[in-house]
C-alpha cells in the first residue's frame, strides 16, 4: 500500500474533466480535498499561481502540479 499523499483538486462543478480525476481518484482510493475555485476568488487566485494558468482541473499531489486529467501523470504521482 502507497503512504497516504495530500491530495488537492481544484475543479469546478461544471467542468466534466474535474468530475473524472474525482472518479479516479475514489476508484482508487485515494483520499483527497476538493477545492470549487467557482466559489472561491481566493482559491482560484491561489491555483492561478500554483499551476500558472486559469484551467481546471489542477491537482496538487504533495506540491507536484498535474493540469487537466492525465491518468498517467497522477499514477505515477501517487505511486500507483
Amino acid at each position: 500500500m502507497a503512504e497516504k499523499k495530500k491530495v488537492v483538486v481544484y475543479s469546478t462543478p461544471t467542468c466534466p474533466f474535474c468530475n473524472h480525476v474525482k472518479e479516479f481518484l475514489k476508484e482508487n482510493d485515494i483520499e483527497f480535498e476538493d477545492i470549487d475555485v467557482s466559489k472561491s476568488q481566493d482559491k482560484a487566485k491561489e491555483m492561478v499561481e500554483k499551476s500558472g494558468q486559469m484551467g481546471v482541473p489542477v491537482i496538487d499531489i504533495e506540491g507536484e502540479i498535474i493540469v487537466g486529467f492525465d491518468k498517467e501523470k497522477i499514477k505515477k504521482a501517487l505511486g500507483l
